[in-house]
């Protein structure tokens, strides 16, 4: 499993409420989450961002509350994969349960600029970016967490184990 797409580029510390903000928690439509991702810290990403980008940040990202919903709303946003150099534990959790790929690597965290070309494979942790033709060594997922994000999430890979 790979992701591949541009940048969109964030610092320290970027916390549920503004990945999505608490005034639209009163629905379950996922398009409609996706709708209002990062409009708190970047207005203009629901306009850019395509299926296949990457969110890139720096320490503690998805700080905050721990609301299920600000790894779905980046993940229905079309976003590939979010590479930190840290994750707030909560949030780290709440993207495997629901199928969304995070990596953790304080070189790419730091290296990767807003607009680079970035490609992650999943299974090995290696992180290219593309424009800077630099490659990255990221934590890789352990071959569970591979399977739970291969289906789309926790209750999905539980539903096909089960059939």
């Amino acid at each position: 499993m790979k992701a591949n797409g541009h940048v969109f580029k964030y610092g320290d510390n970027v916390d549920t409420d503004v990945i999505i903000p608490a005034r639209y928690l009163n629905t379950t439509d996922y398009m409609e989450l996706a709708s209002h991702c990062m409009e708190d810290i970047d207005k203009d990403f629901v306009k850019n961002v395509k299926k296949g980008d990457l969110i890139v940040a720096t320490k503690n990202f998805g700080c905050g509350s721990s609301r299920e919903h600000a790894p779905i709303a980046i993940k229905a946003a079309g976003v590939s994969c979010v590479i930190a150099e840290t994750f707030a534990r909560i949030f780290y959790r709440n993207s495997i349960n629901i199928g969304l790929p995070i990596v953790e690597c304080k070189e790419a965290a730091n290296r990767i600029e807003a607009g680079d070309e970035v490609e992650v494979d999943f299974q090995t942790g290696v992180i290219v970016n593309i424009t800077k033709n630099e490659t990255y060594q990221g934590q890789p997922f352990p071959e569970f967490m591979q399977k739970i994000i291969k289906a789309e999430g926790l209750i999905p890979y539980i539903n096909q184990k089960n059939s």
